[in-house]
């Protein structure tokens, strides 16, 4: 169900019940006077606590938002949000690296006053490339716990299997070690990760959902095109005999139990793309053997020399750029204008990105919220992964290209 109201979030938030929302997904103004827009200054709502306590009133307690900032301002935005009474849980980086410059040429200006200078090359801002995104979290009701908390109200944690890391890699002799920083796993005194999975069931999850989600995604540049697929083999094998401590010479087999086809997409990225960049600056490494007559740790205090033998275990390490690690979207050209509208927003949102932050932090049949909906792209996420939505925003026009997109959207869903 998707309910769009016109006019100040203000006004129109306190229509809405106490404790009725399940999560928040919502790119405010960013308090910088954007292209001079009257719904950008200062005084915008996303900076006033007042603002935040009436959304925080709306939503269930533990019920996460995920909410847009401004480099340069998002701390405002932040303190706004936890003196309205939100908990600041994290603050997600989104690098997109297609931002336009918007430096003032500082020798140009010294050469209209006196001709020649030593000013030349030298401006007054770097080329935006990231915005942050703020995870707040209502309180947990009083006297609960997490886990009475989600029992109680449906919400309180946020979707980790959901929004895992896709890869086609192969984990199938990856050791504990690699397991903490892939899979996520920790010891806290409120959260024991590895009690509540065995290594072989984060193995077995690691390699079936992916990699544990970060607070970095990338977006491809919009004209970045998909050329191609690379396919590759990998084989797992059993521990090749002479490989264990000890050098049992019998102990061990030669077999290959699976083999498995990992098709890898390939892009030509524009020259601004945050993920060619960052996979230049990290390198690209390929899956490589251990070199012969190199030792290895196998276990505590058991150093075993290597057999030369290409199928030991542990010979091959993952292979790609860095931007493995994160959640990766590729903008589609045809969203800003989908639903045949002329949508003139000027921070129209990827319509992936937005799916994979709704989907991180609402429940199965959630509702969201968004009370600065813009042109609607919170509103086709919750369409296409089938969640209530509630938009609200003060611009007729753009009322109206958000209700196009979001049946756009929903129409989209129902082909699929």
């Amino acid at each position: 169900m998707t309910t769009i109201l016109t006019g100040d979030s203000r006004e129109r938030l306190k229509e809405l019940e106490d404790n009725s929302i399940d999560a928040l997904v919502t790119d405010p103004p960013y308090l910088i006077n954007f292209m001079g827009k009257d719904w950008d200054k200062e005084n915008s709502p996303a900076g006033d606590s007042s603002f935040w306590e009436e959304v925080l009133r709306v939503m269930k307690p533990g019920a996460h938002g995920l909410v847009f900032g401004h480099s340069r301002q998002h701390h405002r935005v932040m303190t706004a949000l936890e003196d309205a009474g939100f908990e600041i849980r994290d603050c997600l980086m989104w690098f997109y690296g297609s931002g336009f410059p918007k430096s003032h040429n500082i020798g140009k200006s010294v050469t209209k006053l006196q001709g020649d200078n030593d000013w030349e090359g030298w401006g007054t801002a770097l080329k935006p490339a990231y915005e942050p995104i703020i995870l707040v979290r209502k309180p947990l009701e009083k006297k609960l716990t997490i886990a009475k908390n989600v029992l109680k109200h449906g919400v309180g944690g946020i979707n980790i299997d959901a929004s895992r890391i896709g890869t086609q890699e192969d984990f199938s002799n990856v050791k504990p070690r690699k397991m903490m920083s892939n899979q996520g796993s920790v010891k806290t005194d409120d959260h024991d990760h590895t009690a509540s999975d065995t290594w072989q069931a984060a193995k077995d999850k690691l390699q079936n959902l992916g990699r544990f989600p970060a607070n970095v995604l990338l977006s491809h540049h919009p004209d970045c095109k998909k050329v191609g697929e690379i396919e590759e083999i990998t084989k797992n094998h059993n521990a090749p005999k002479g490989t264990f401590a000890g050098g049992e010479p019998n102990r061990g087999s030669e077999t290959i139990y699976r083999e498995q086809k990992n098709i890898i997409p390939v892009y030509e990225c524009a020259d601004d793309c945050a993920v060619k960049i960052l996979d230049e600056q990290s390198g690209t490494t390929k899956k490589t053997k251990r070199k012969e007559g190199k030792a290895r740790l196998r276990k505590a205090h058991a150093l075993v020399p290597s057999t030369g033998k290409a199928n030991a275990p542990d010979n091959y390490g993952d292979g790609g750029g860095a931007s493995r690690f994160f959640y990766c979207s590729k903008v589609g050209k045809k969203e800003r204008n989908a639903g045949d509208v002329r949508n003139t927003h000027p921070t129209v949102k990827p319509i992936k990105l937005m799916t994979y932050l709704t989907k991180l932090i609402t429940p199965p049949n959630g509702k969201v919220l968004d009370p600065f909906m813009g042109s609607g792209s919170t509103g086709m996420a919750c369409a296409l992964e089938g969640f209530d939505f509630v938009g609200i925003d003060m611009d007729e026009e753009y009322v109206e290209v958000s209700k196009a997109r979001i049946e756009w959207a929903r129409a989209q869903k129902e082909n699929d």
